[in-house]
């Protein structure tokens, strides 16, 4: 049986009690079912007040009916919202009663999934909606809230024309060769990929934003024993999650929260202080802090500023080196954010000021910042390298909500033309070229959904809640 042949019902409002809770039922027996359980007509468009009765006739709570006929609806289909009060027990007779007259309990994320199916939304809006509703800043719900509204669906599809635009030539070149057909000269053709490649990579970057906003980035936390390392993280947190202590070697695993920097999820990673130890538990701290690298999008280095007479740009530069060695290669890569804690126990703090123009001046990944820690002073500075930081990698004007496997589409689409443009250079290979434009469209199709695996909806909307 064709399950979209099929009645579905669900509650749409969260669990537990509330003031309202809603019954959403969709398909082609929804009007059927609601006017059976309210014992009235009604009319599209339109709040009905009624009362919704059970089988024997008893009232199981009165409130608002309204009917969206479709294809004017969510869904596409005849949508029916029964608005009760938000008792479970009355909303769990609602769905009860539904059911007892064919309908059947929707799978999460099922009328999303008709949304998309019945044309109403491209899989990017249906991505949005499931975006906005765990949207945990104000920046990432405006994003979700441009995504739903079809921006970033504007660009793919412009991409998407571009490319077939370019693909019709090439092709009737290919299929007409004996035509007069007038074709653009090599010149035209590396023109247009240009154009193309340069549209992509634009967008690339902004969905790198994108996922940042829904992802977030991951700090990880290093220093020596004892300079502070635990005290920043509850700084940061607002809130004691880490045991601080003069004892080198209390923090011995890992320790992770997230808080939001200006909209942007920071995912911290406290770790064990680097130093050799005989001690096995403190050991495997240490091995465990490292071996988080791979985990993270940059680094926090915290150094005790309280040592004034060792602290300095150059010895700075010497041990960041040091610590750098002992990475393995793309490890070396991840940007570094200097921080120079416990300046409340230093009187004169001037040199400070000149190391981190020292740094910060530079253009490599390397940022510095002074606090102190214990006291929750100067994070305003370091919140403000970590949002440097990720603007450098990303930057960008315009933000929407963007998924990982958004980004892997791009970033293949991307490899696709840069071949075929350099095949195209190197061998005047249209066949390549037109081989590599198909499937990098392709590539951009699966984004909205155009081009899929047959599991890829099953995963996308499985992950939404119930009503959605």
């Amino acid at each position: 049986m064709n399950i979209m042949n099929d009645t579905i019902v669900a509650i749409a409002t969260p669990a537990g009690r509330g003031s309202v809770g809603i019954v959403r039922i969709s398909g082609a027996k929804a009007l059927a079912i609601a006017e059976a359980i309210v014992g009235t007509v009604l009319m599209p468009r339109q709040a009905h007040f009624v009362k919704f009765y059970d089988l024997s006739g008893g009232v199981i709570d009165e409130g608002l009916a309204i009917f969206f006929a479709g294809p004017h609806s969510f869904t596409g289909e005849d949508v029916v919202e029964l608005q009760a009060h938000g008792s479970p027990v009355v909303l769990d007779l609602l769905l009860q009663r539904v059911v007892v007259e064919g309908g059947r309990l929707a799978r999460p994320g099922e009328f999303s999934e008709r949304a998309f199916l019945n044309d109403k939304i491209d899989l990017v809006q249906a991505e949005a909606i499931a975006d906005l509703i765990d949207a945990s800043t104000v920046e990432a719900a405006r994003s979700a809230q441009r995504s739903l509204q079809g921006e970033f669906s504007k660009l793919i599809r412009e991409l998407v024309d571009a490319l077939i635009y370019l693909r019709t030539f090439i092709e009737a070149t290919l299929d007409f060769p004996e035509e007069d057909i007038e074709f653009i000269e090599n010149a035209r053709v590396v023109e247009q990929l240009h154009s193309i490649l340069n549209s992509l990579q634009q967008i690339l970057i902004t969905a790198a934003q994108g996922v940042l906003l829904k992802e977030g980035v991951t700090a990880l936390i290093l220093g020596h024993p004892n300079v502070g390392k635990s005290s920043l993280l509850n700084a940061l947190a607002k809130n004691d999650l880490a045991i601080v202590s003069d004892m080198p070697g209390t923090t011995r695993d890992l320790i992770r929260t997230s808080v939001h920097v200006q909209g942007i999820p920071l995912h911290l990673i406290d770790t064990a202080g680097l130093r050799e130890t005989f001690d096995a538990i403190e050991g495997e701290g240490v091995r465990r802090a490292k071996a988080a690298l791979s985990q993270a999008d940059m680094v926090i280095w915290v150094v005790d500023a309280s040592t004034a007479s060792k602290i300095t740009a150059d010895y700075l530069e010497e041990e960041l080196q040091k610590l750098l060695q002992g990475m393995e290669q793309e490890m070396q890569s991840l940007p570094f954010i200097i921080v120079l804690n416990k300046i409340d126990l230093i009187k004169i703090q001037a040199h400070l000021s000149e190391i981190k123009l020292h740094f910060n001046s530079q253009e490599k990944m390397v940022l510095c910042a002074h606090l102190s820690a214990k006291y929750a002073e100067g994070l305003a500075g370091l919140e403000a390298a970590i949002l440097k930081t990720v603007n450098q990698r990303h930057a960008t004007t315009q933000q929407f909500i963007a998924r990982r496997r958004h980004l892997l589409a791009l970033e293949k689409a991307n490899v696709l033309l840069q071949q075929g443009l350099q095949r195209y250079r190197e061998q005047q290979a249209l066949e390549l070229l037109a081989e590599d434009c198909r499937l990098a469209q392709e590539a951009l199709g699966e984004i909205l959904g155009e081009f899929r695996a047959d599991d890829l909806l099953g995963k996308i909307f499985s992950t939404f809640c119930m009503g959605k």
